[in-house]
């Protein structure tokens, strides 16, 4: 298996504001401004006859100001994202606040000409005083204005420090994993030393390599491709110390090879399923790895055979490994990933259940195939 590149990259901060040129963005602002239009009206005294005229002024003009300063915002927001912080907060707010000004003096001077023209009907839904219209409008549109953008700012330092939180978390969990899979690994290269030296120096070569594509490694995902790599070479580990009582097949023509997945989660099933099923048994077994893809889901099952049903297992374990993918992937895809095993007849089977993520397919080239041999 040739060097992992390690592709670990500084995670900036996500941006605080929402991009406005997104469609949910902006029905959302349509929504918020017809629910605020018929508060405001509301709250005013008014007859019945005047109020659907008053509720229909106040949505058009809120709903009017809302899309501009989306579309404002829309555009200054590439803009925006190259400054600091505290300077785009107030840009933000000078380009919100001088964007109802201009859109409150247009909507009065709309009015105006409506009623020059003598439409007195269409005149009575634009406002009549000027000065108090424009000071009111800029005055709620700062405090609005401001109130949002410290809210975006809030949320994104929330959603930044979950993002860091998860991650040091996965970091934990797989140095967790790791040093359980190199003490299993060398335990089977010292049975192999005294057995079979010529096969304990292959065995040796191909966990030099399997390390060097785990440890280097410390980005939270890697492809699928390299992942299902260190099973294999893993699975010629035990070949060597298993011979003809282990058997793998694998059917996973179905899968993305450039899916984006946490690393070791297809390893330590192969392992277990080695450990406490074909091991167990004195003519061993077969273990079969399928994965199929289904729409935006992926599955990967493993299965082995076990020991006649007893109420003890042959070989007791801690569940770690399990329990370790099931959080890894509950971090990775919370409420969208799920690990679930079962026994039926003589077979124990593990299934992973993920979403599809694609690999960035502008660094670099898929990871080349590691040494197969015999």
């Amino acid at each position: 298996m040739a060097t992992a590149r390690n592709t670990e990259r500084a995670t900036p901060p996500t941006f605080f504001l929402p991009d406005f040129c997104a469609p949910p963005t902006v029905l959302a602002v349509v929504l918020i401004a017809g629910l605020v239009g018929l508060m405001v009206t509301l709250v005013r005294p008014t007859t019945p006859t005047m109020f659907w005229t008053q509720l229909a002024g106040a949505s058009l003009f809120l709903l009017w100001l809302g899309l501009t300063c989306s579309a404002v915002l829309c555009r200054a927001r590439p803009y925006l994202q190259r400054m600091s912080t505290r300077r785009a907060n107030i840009i933000a707010l000078a380009l919100l606040v001088t964007t109802i000004a201009v859109v409150a003096e247009i909507v009065y001077q709309v009015g105006q000409l409506w009623g020059h023209a003598g439409n007195d009907v269409i005149a009575s839904f634009f406002p009549q005083q000027h000065g108090s219209f424009l000071l009111r409008s800029v005055t709620v549109g700062f405090i609005v204005s401001g109130a949002a953008l410290r809210y975006f700012h809030v949320s994104a330092e929330w959603k930044h420090t979950i993002e860091l939180e998860a991650l040091a978390r996965i970091h934990a969990l797989q140095a967790r994993i790791r040093p359980h899979f190199l003490f299993n690994s060398m335990n089977t290269i010292a049975a192999l030393t005294r057995s079979s030296p010529k096969h304990a120096e292959q065995a040796v070569e191909d966990l030099a390599d399997l390390f060097r594509a785990t440890l280097s490694q410390a980005t939270a995902r890697i492809p699928l491709q390299e992942e299902i790599e260190i099973a294999r070479t893993h699975q010629r580990i035990e070949q060597l110390r298993l011979g003809d009582r282990l058997q793998v097949h694998w059917d996973i023509d179905a899968l993305p090879p450039r899916a984006m997945v946490p690393s070791l989660i297809v390893q330590p099933l192969l392992e277990n399923a080695v450990y406490h099923g074909v091991e167990t048994l004195p003519e061993g077994g077969t273990v079969t790895i399928t994965g199929r893809r289904d729409g935006n889901v992926l599955h990967i099952e493993v299965r082995n055979p076990i020991a006649e049903h007893t109420n003890e297992p042959a070989r007791p374990g801690n569940h770690m490994a399990l329990t370790n993918i099931r959080e890894r992937l509950a971090l990775a895809w919370p409420r969208r990933a799920s690990v679930d095993t079962w026994i039926e007849g003589r077979e124990f089977y593990a299934r992973l259940t993920f979403p599809y993520a694609a690999a960035d397919t502008g660094h670099g080239n898929p990871l080349p195939a590691g040494r197969h041999r015999p």
